[in-house]
């Protein structure tokens, strides 16, 4: 089965919200809204949330689609107003890297097509996608998984190792796996 990378938008919602709806709202109903503002407020229907903001281009993502136009696995990506929230943030600030123009926060694939290459093609695509916005400094927090059994499940932001395939290096270590990386993009048009 083939796959291309579109960007998520009003176009894309339905298949977006199609593939967080077939497994369960992803990690319990986070609709990756995790790493913007409003995502410790308990009266916010994140679906709605999401949604609204999606509407109104304030969130990202490189949505992977199969031949069939279903989307199998995103990259959510933004610049660090869009995504303020970030993994491991006591370690993160007690020396803080400079801040960059992009996060790439969250990268999900459905259950039935991990091993295939998804995650990969996710955050090529969000690299594609920020590089053809301006480009700049972007930032991730990664897992390092040589050596351990990680279950893919919990690597919401993907691995180290495959961000160190794309060309991010490591910047500093902030928590017992977790890497802060970065790459600078120049921009395409």
């Amino acid at each position: 089965m083939g796959f291309r990378v579109i960007p998520l938008g009003p176009d894309s919602w339905d298949g977006f919200a199609d593939l967080v709806d077939r497994n369960n709202g992803i990690f319990g109903g986070c609709w990756c809204i995790g790493f913007h503002l409003d995502r410790g407020e308990r009266t916010v229907d994140h679906r709605e949330a999401k949604h609204e903001r999606v509407l109104t281009d304030r969130a990202h993502a490189a949505l992977v689609v199969d031949d069939d136009g279903a989307v199998q696995g995103w990259a959510q990506f933004g610049d660090v107003e869009e995504l303020p929230g970030i993994k491991h943030r006591r370690a993160y600030e007690q020396d803080p890297p400079p801040v960059p123009d992009w996060r790439i926060t969250c990268v999900f694939v459905d259950k039935r097509h991990r091993g295939q290459g998804v995650a990969r093609q996710t955050v090529e695509g969000a690299v594609d996608l920020i590089a053809r916005a301006g480009g700049g400094v972007v930032e991730a927090i990664p897992e390092m998984t040589a050596g351990r059994d990680a279950p893919g499940r919990f690597l919401f932001s993907a691995t180290l190792e495959l961000f160190e395939d794309l060309g991010f290096t490591r910047v500093r270590q902030v928590g017992k796996h977790a890497w802060v990386v970065s790459r600078r993009l120049e921009p395409v048009s």
